[in-house]
C-alpha cells in the first residue's frame, strides 16, 4: 500500500455524499470516515499512510476533511454546526443520477463553486479594506490547517507529556484526576471523577496512548484496559490516543463492560478547540456580516 493508492479529494466526493446518505442523511467525521471505508472496499492500512515523519496526518483522511469542505462550498453538504454534516436537497438530487452524470454534475458544481469564490475575493480586494491589525477571515482550508499543527505538537511530546496533557484537558473538563501508572505502562494511567449532574458523579478510569497515525488502537487493547478499568471499580473508561482505532476496538468498546469512551486524534483536536487547551482563538471579520447593512 503506497500514496499512489490513495484517492483524490475529487474523487472521495461521491463516497461522502453515499456514506452521509447512508447514515441516514446526517453524520459525523468519524461515522463518514469508517462508512466509506467500508462502503468502498479501502482497508484500514490505507487510512494509516500519513505525509511523513514531520507531518503526522493521515493522507485519506486529510483529503476526507478538505474534499467535505468542498461539498459543502459546492451546495451538496452542510455543517449547521463544527462536527456535524447534513446532505441537502441539492445533494440528495446529485445522488438521484447515475454515477457518471452525479461525478460531472459535482464537477460543474466546484467549478461554478470556485469561481464564485475567485469573484468575491476580487470584489472584497477591490474595496482596499484595511483591517485593524490585518484581522481578516480565514478561508475553509486554513480552518483546517490548525488541526495538523495540534497533532504535530502532541507527536512531539514523550509519554509521560501526552499523559500529563491527558490529564489536563480533561481536568478542564472537570473531571478530578489521580495518576497511578507509569511510563509505559500497559493499565490505567488515571482515575478518578467525572459529574454527570451538579450532585453526582461517576469514576473513571483513564488510559492515554500517544501512538503514531500509522498504528492503530486495536481490540486487544481496548479490551485489557476494561479488565483493568473493571478491576479499579471504574463505571466507565475514557481511552485517548493520538492516533485511531480500528472498528473492531470500537465495537468491544461499546459491547462489554465498563463502556470505554474512544477518542481518537480528530476528536481530541476538537476538545482541545472547545476547551480552548493549546490552541488560541483569534478574532476574525465576516465582510459578509456587513452586506445587510449596504
Amino acid at each position: 500500500m503506497d500514496r499512489a493508492n490513495i484517492p483524490s479529494r475529487r474523487d472521495l466526493w461521491l463516497p461522502i455524499l453515499r456514506a452521509v446518505v447512508a447514515l441516514g442523511g446526517s453524520g459525523i467525521p468519524r461515522e463518514i470516515a469508517d462508512t466509506i471505508i467500508e462502503g468502498e472496499g479501502f482497508s484500514e492500512e490505507m487510512a494509516t499512510i500519513t505525509y511523513g515523519e514531520h507531518n503526522p496526518v493521515s493522507i485519506l483522511h486529510d483529503r476526507l476533511g478538505f474534499a467535505r469542505i468542498d461539498c459543502r462550498l459546492m451546495g451538496v453538504l452542510e455543517s449547521p454546526r463544527r462536527g456535524l454534516w447534513l446532505i441537502t436537497e441539492l445533494g440528495r438530487g446529485v445522488m438521484g443520477l447515475p454515477e457518471l452524470d452525479a461525478q460531472e454534475c459535482l464537477n460543474q458544481l466546484d467549478r461554478t463553486a470556485k469561481k464564485a469564490q475567485r469573484e468575491k475575493s476580487h470584489r472584497e480586494k477591490s474595496k482596499g479594506d484595511v483591517l485593524t491589525e490585518e484581522v481578516t477571515a480565514l478561508d475553509d482550508s486554513d480552518q483546517e490547517s490548525w488541526r495538523e499543527d495540534l497533532l504535530k505538537c502532541l507527536h512531539g511530546l514523550t509519554p509521560d507529556g501526552f499523559e500529563r496533557f491527558v490529564r489536563h484537558l480533561l481536568r478542564s473538563l472537570n473531571m478530578e484526576l489521580k495518576r497511578t501508572g507509569g511510563v509505559g505502562d500497559q493499565g490505567i494511567d488515571l482515575i478518578g471523577t467525572a459529574p454527570i449532574s451538579p450532585v453526582l458523579t461517576v469514576t473513571v478510569a483513564v488510559q492515554a496512548k500517544r501512538y503514531a497515525p500509522s498504528v492503530s488502537v486495536g481490540r486487544a487493547e481496548v479490551a485489557l484496559f476494561q479488565a483493568d478499568a473493571s478491576a479499579r471499580g471504574a463505571e466507565y473508561g475514557i481511552l485517548v490516543t493520538t492516533s485511531r482505532f480500528t472498528r473492531s476496538a470500537r465495537e468491544t468498546a461499546q459491547d462489554r463492560r465498563p463502556t470505554i469512551t474512544l477518542i481518537d486524534g480528530e476528536r481530541l483536536a476538537d476538545l482541545c478547540l472547545d476547551e480552548e487547551v493549546g490552541i488560541v482563538i483569534r478574532p476574525v471579520v465576516d465582510p459578509d456580516f456587513f452586506g445587510r447593512f449596504e
